[in-house]
């Protein structure tokens, strides 16, 4: 395998089509701006280099980033990859992954905008996202563990994914999506998976404002809800819940088992509470809407 090392790339498209080599401890910076520098490369390694240009790594196939620094600088910096993995780096620029199928990206650091879009057949392991707005917008069968992110709008109309032992600081979070399992996770945020399908949240702490409306085939197994008021509004659900909910509203059907529900609203002209089996040792207040 050809190397090449320890050297500095400004022009654009420097390394255009490599394939079969390790480009290591190198530098893309400099007055040239040149953007694009590893396109349409396959069966490369990329080790421990500077990215601080723009569009590195499009249409990459075959090949592996590990140890790099993608700068503020670098944007959008992997769009159309396929099959790549991605370790230990640090991410910084706004757009990456885009269009990607089968990325694993582990013991990254992440602080991008729009992170990862319109992928699919991604693992995301041990990875830190400090700062993100629409990050896994339309990401499809997927697979993430031990992910902490903060960032707004988070997993919307996305599909078939897992994700496990997480802690997402999110708000807006699931929105449209189907087919998901959350499992071991915090989640904490407002307006949580509103419109979304086929929703299995296993073992998680949920935080925060007004979650699960508009939702269909929504599973809560042994969850805890924090500051949850106005829950389920217009939702079919199953849920079991240790401790207390805060206020449920119009449910349209299905069952609610919780230790305490603090008020529980019901509008005649909306839903049939008949629909609704509620399992509760303690409810504090009823209110009628209508």
């Amino acid at each position: 395998m050809q190397l090449i090392e320890n050297k500095n790339f400004d022009e654009e498209r420097a390394l255009y089509g490599l394939k079969d080599c390790e480009v290591r401890n190198c530098s893309f910076d400099g007055p040239a701006d040149g953007e694009s520098a590893l396109k349409e490369c396959s069966r490369i390694k990329v080790d421990g280099c500077r990215m601080n240009l723009r569009y590195p790594f499009w249409h990459l196939a075959d090949s592996e980033l590990k140890n790099c620094n993608l700068t503020e600088n670098c944007r959008a910096p992997l769009w159309y990859d396929s099959n790549i993995c991605v370790s230990g780096c640090n991410i910084l620029g706004t757009k990456a992954v885009r269009e990607c199928d089968r990325v694993r990206l582990t013991d990254s650091t992440v602080n991008s905008l729009e992170f990862i879009w319109k992928s699919r057949n991604l693992i995301i392991e041990d990875v830190t996202i400090e700062n993100s707005e629409y990050p896994f917008f339309e990401v499809s069968d997927s697979r993430i563990l031990r992910l902490d992110m903060k960032g707004k709008y988070s997993f919307q109309y996305c599909s078939n994914i897992s994700i496990e032992k997480s802690n997402l600081d999110t708000k807006d979070a699931f929105w449209h999506s189907k087919n998901l399992v959350i499992k071991d996770c915090v989640v904490k945020g407002e307006y949580l998976a509103w419109y979304s399908e086929n929703l299995y949240f296993i073992n998680c702490r949920i935080i925060g404002t007004q979650p699960f409306c508009y939702c269909k085939s929504l599973v809560l197994e042994n969850c805890t809800m924090e500051g949850c008021d106005l829950s389920f509004e217009r939702s079919s659900v199953k849920a079991n819940v240790k401790g207390r909910i805060e206020s449920v509203k119009n449910v349209l059907s299905g069952s609610i088992c919780a230790d305490e529900i603090g008020i529980f609203m019901s509008d005649d002209s909306v839903v049939d509470v008949n629909k609704t089996e509620i399992k509760c040792d303690k409810i504090e207040k009823v209110e009628r809407l209508a």
